[in-house]
């Protein structure tokens, strides 16, 4: 049974809406900030206690509470029961192992989605859970662990860059979302070098190992199609305005996501062809190598064929006249020598060597 089949059994027979947490267990401490912002103000600060977050729902400004860690359920239970986020929307939150999509709650909309890294135990590519939720002023983000892509998002609002502290959270969580598809061109980038470099390794030099990093390339390249795939439907419905939190003036950023989205998505198509177009190249590249082998030897063994039959005439039991010659046992090498060269050449003309 895979590691993911038996996180996903912990919430088995339970009743809709328990909090489990399920994905990689971890202990460090959840970590909680805060960005208040409008076009004139703005304030930063990490929270203590979740309790600190709770005056700035009544806020008219814009605010973005991030979330670092979503293992401890009691205290996502406790921010998301404040600001009135339904029990099963909670319940995803927890849940590593959801398939991006949106949701519309009236109130506020919910989107799950992948955020892409390299990870540098392993050397592949790994996908972290985001989840957010995005309301009339509130954006509220969680994430697995610290470490996002979004130090821009944050860098422009600190700064007062572009339009960002002049929209309304509708904005900022296009922003949230437009880094992370961002991202996935870099994770592309770095992949297809590494795709490359396996394709020079078949063609040039195929060894046992090769076949054993197409066989990983393979699953890291269906790993990546499924985290991205379905982000198709989730920006999609967005930028058709299923919901009311994002204004008219968004929607045309939101589709240039989109179509972001749709250049990864043909990306990802093409590694995908060209992963599972290397096992017949590693075959052929392995049996044209042996092909080799078997000529060099073929030609070794033909050249040797009639020097064999030679010897093995003088070397009957019986009296041949050339061995009484002085010059009978020089003559036979050179023979033997002639006829070996004769067959080099041979097969040099029909390009055989």
């Amino acid at each position: 049974m895979s590691k993911r089949t038996k996180r996903e059994s912990k919430t088995a027979g339970l009743p809709p809406g328990t909090l489990i947490h399920v994905g990689e267990p971890r202990t460090e401490k959840v970590r909680v900030s805060v960005i208040d912002y409008t076009e004139a103000d703005f304030s930063e600060k990490q929270v203590e206690s979740v309790e600190e977050c709770f005056p700035y729902g009544d806020k008219p400004s814009v605010t973005w509470i991030n979330v670092n860690g979503i293992h401890n359920v009691g205290l996502i239970e406790t921010l998301g029961t404040h600001f009135g986020l339904h029990p099963l929307l909670m319940e995803d939150i927890v849940n590593t192992a959801q398939r991006p999509k949106v949701e519309d709650y009236e109130r506020y909309a919910f989107a799950v989605l992948k955020m892409l890294y390299f990870d540098g135990d392993t050397g592949q590519v790994g996908a972290e859970q985001v989840s957010l939720v995005v309301g009339e002023n509130l954006v509220i983000s969680f994430q697995e662990r610290p470490g996002d892509v979004f130090d821009v998002i944050r860098d422009r609002l600190r700064n007062a860059k572009g339009r960002i502290r002049k929209m309304g959270a509708d904005y900022l969580a296009y922003s949230l979302l437009d880094a992370i598809v961002d991202n996935y061109f870099v994770i592309l980038e770095g992949l297809g070098e590494r795709i490359e470099q396996l394709e020079d390794q078949i063609v040039g030099q195929p060894m046992q190992e090769t076949s054993r990093r197409i066989q990983r390339m393979k699953r890291e390249v269906f790993f990546l199609r499924k985290s991205v795939w379905p982000l198709r439907e989730v920006v999609g419905a967005l930028s058709r305005n299923e919901s009311r939190l994002f204004q008219e003036s968004t929607l045309p950023y939101l589709r240039d996501v989109y179509d972001h989205i749709i250049q990864v998505v043909d990306t990802v198509e093409a590694f995908r062809d060209m992963v599972l177009g290397m096992r017949d190249t590693y075959m052929s590249a392995v049996s044209n190598k042996m092909n080799e082998v078997m000529q060099v030897l073929t030609i070794i063994a033909t050249i040797f064929i009639p020097l064999t039959f030679i010897a093995g005439i003088y070397g009957m039991n019986f009296d041949i006249p050339e061995l009484k010659w002085r010059w009978g046992y020089p003559a036979t090498l050179a023979v033997m020598a002639v006829v070996a060269v004769v067959m080099l050449l041979y097969f040099k003309r029909k390009k055989w060597l």
